[in-house]
């Protein structure tokens, strides 16, 4: 993850945080400048764009990935707690009734 600010390039004059899938290396450049694919994440570390950029790779500053937040919390104990069964009651057993 990296954010890019006008360090990479002039267009982020407001930072952007990014993932990089990968560089075009297919595509000619300036010496210094690369065009990459990203997606651009929100602050929770959620993709919310998928973006061509093209950028200087001396001004992308690495950033550690956000803390993984939980969506559903890891269940209690109590709830783990095996579970006792109720006692038996002798059942008794009816025969079959047969209809004539």
């Amino acid at each position: 993850m990296y954010v890019l600010t006008r360090d990479a390039s002039p267009q982020f004059g407001r930072p952007i945080t990014v993932r990089v899938i990968r560089e075009r290396t297919d595509l000619i450049t300036y010496d210094g400048w690369a065009w990459v694919e990203v997606y651009q994440l929100d602050a929770r570390g959620d993709a919310i764009d998928h973006r061509e950029l093209y950028v200087r790779p001396a001004g992308m500053r690495p950033v550690p990935p956000p803390e993984a937040t939980r969506r559903n919390p890891a269940p209690s104990a109590e709830r783990h707690r095996p579970k006792t069964a109720a006692p038996r009651t002798s059942s008794r057993h009816h025969p079959a009734r047969v209809d004539r």
